[in-house]
């Protein structure tokens, strides 16, 4: 009974505005045989489900367009696959409720989706929906689902409906929660239900729900389910709590990490790149052990991340001047455009009042030399109008070059000295591994004398002790731990530099490319409006004097 009275509420809701259904499908036919929903079976939908009167036929012998479809009734179809809706980019209700449906797929592009209908389908998993972020409306009523999850995406999700299925946990419920736009929620009719305080433990746990199983949730009651589940929902709350905390603060660092990319400077601003120097280094970590090596590392360490950190700082102070270069261009150019076309309105609507005058009088006149006179005029004002707007637009064009000129030397030229600089510290890290392989190398081979000549008094590993077999053996695992450093600190800095010089050669790029597009836009929108003008004109040429 729950089920039917489900069923009559959902098919009696008005769908989302487009080709709508006028009832049931009467050639879609009901085959007993188990299908994909292909192309075929879409034609015939779109067709019987078009519009009727003048715009039906119309659109029947034009063509119905998929991308142009905004709801689509696909029940009782047999249908065993989802496939081949791709071309529904405007779909914004879809009906695929009574059809032998296993798997929740081939949605992805139905991003505009409003309204999901797949009840009564053998729907095992909650799956494929990540894209439907506009989805408003699920009903996954009667069908073989054991889990609430995968929904995540749906942020938007007012009405569920998941009665008649195979759900017994109520942290399913819980789940629940975090949907805060969630107001109707069936589950009649899954285990779930039978238990003595599945009513109460709802709206304890989903408080803003104004609807549970087609009826209206009494205030009173849920006061008296909150008190009832105090402790519990309490502690869920601080649960609820400290995971938004803890995604608030992962979402910021993410942010931070982005922002420290696009100064091209990320983990500089810490020990990261002296870190990953040794986090490799099998020679090094044997050197080490070496008696003064710590002391001398731990003051190579120190001095090292301070010129990382300089590097951290000086990249987010370029990158805010590049910031504001950027925002100073933008407007510059936003200012000539909102200029340019302001004194080409000002052309057209002096075109136009003398246009339309000409026009009336026109169709007044009653002397044939007198309308060719006026009519003459008209396309000489067009005329003039057309080449005062691409006149504009050649000025416009002209200084906006200018400006991106500027501006493109003004960025360049700061990426430039950010890099020139960049590199002149990373020189200096440089400066501090010859450093320390020049003392490392000096405490070595002393270290080494010592060993022959018994006086070591420092009792080393037998994995360190095998690099002073002899001289040439040690000299080659110091200079290979040197080389490794290097080439962490040239890696670092060529991607730094490499990265900002991407950025800059694909931002000027992009620039000039908007300003094609943006100058191709305006010229046809000159021209278009011009071969109205004109062909408004010839109509009147070719019909009202004729007449």
């Amino acid at each position: 009974m729950c089920g039917c009275l489900e069923k009559r509420a959902r098919l009696s809701e008005k769908g989302a505005a487009g080709w709508e259904a006028p009832g049931r499908m009467s050639r879609l036919g009901n085959s007993m045989e188990p299908r994909v929903l292909d192309d075929d079976l879409l034609k015939l939908a779109v067709s019987e489900q078009g519009p009727r009167e003048e715009a039906g036929q119309l659109a029947k012998q034009e063509g119905i367009l998929f991308k142009d479809v905004l709801s689509l009734q696909l029940d009782f179809q047999n249908i065993l696959r989802i496939d081949n809706l791709w071309p529904f980019e405007s779909l914004r209700k879809l009906q695929l409720d009574n059809n032998v449906i296993e798997k929740i797929e081939g949605l992805e592009s139905l991003t505009r989706l409003v309204w999901l209908d797949l009840s009564f389908n053998n729907i095992e998993t909650i799956e494929g929906l990540d894209t439907l972020v506009n989805l408003e409306d699920l009903s996954l009523f009667n069908n073989r689902i054991s889990k609430i999850d995968s929904l995540d995406a749906l942020t938007k999700l007012q009405v569920l409906s998941l009665g008649n299925n195979q759900i017994y946990n109520m942290l399913n419920v819980i789940y629940l929660r975090r949907f805060k736009d969630l107001r109707t929620l069936s589950l009649s009719g899954n285990p779930i239900s039978e238990s003595e305080d599945y009513k109460m433990s709802i709206y304890a746990y989903l408080p803003d729900l104004t609807y549970l199983d087609f009826r209206r949730i009494d205030e009173h009651a849920k006061e008296l389910a909150e008190a009832k589940h105090q402790y519990t929902i309490d502690e869920l709350r601080h649960r609820e709590n400290l995971a938004q905390a803890k995604q608030e603060d992962e979402q910021a660092r993410r942010e931070e990490l982005e922002e420290h990319k696009a100064a091209f400077v990320e983990n500089l601003n810490g020990s990261l790149l002296f870190d990953s120097m040794y986090s490799e280094d099998v020679e090094g970590s044997k050197l080490s052990h070496l008696p003064g090596i710590s002391e001398l590392l731990e003051a190579y360490r120190d001095k090292f991340v301070v010129i990382c950190v300089s590097i951290f700082e000086y990249g987010l102070k370029q990158q805010e001047k590049r910031k504001v270069e950027v925002d100073t261009f933008y407007q510059c150019v936003q200012e000539a455009i909102l200029e340019n076309h302001a004194q080409g309105k000002r052309k057209v609507a002096e075109f136009e009042e003398k246009h339309f005058q000409i026009l009336s009088s026109i169709r007044e006149e009653s002397e044939l030399p007198a309308i060719e006179m006026k009519m003459v005029e008209c396309g000489e004002d067009i005329t003039q109008l057309f080449n005062e707007l691409m006149s504009l637009e050649m000025q416009l064009v002209e200084q906006l070059e200018e400006t991106i000129n500027f501006f493109e030397r003004s960025i360049i030229d700061l990426v430039g000295l950010f890099i020139e600089n960049v590199q002149s510290l990373m020189a200096q890290c440089r400066d501090l591994e010859n450093h320390h392989h020049e003392k490392l190398l000096e405490i070595s081979i002393n270290t080494l004398e010592k060993i022959l000549k018994g006086e070591l008094d420092e009792d080393l590993p037998d994995h360190v002790r095998a690099l002073f077999v002899d001289k040439d053996t040690l000299v080659g695992a110091v200079g290979a731990s040197h080389d490794m450093h290097l080439l962490r600190i040239d890696n670092r800095e060529d991607a730094l530099v490499t990265r900002a010089n991407a950025w800059c050669t694909r931002f000027v790029d992009k620039i000039h490319q908007d300003e094609t597009r943006r100058n191709r836009e305006r010229v046809k929108e000159i021209t278009q409006y011009i071969d109205h003008m004109q062909n408004e004109l010839d109509s009147l040429e070719f019909g009202d004097v004729l007449d």
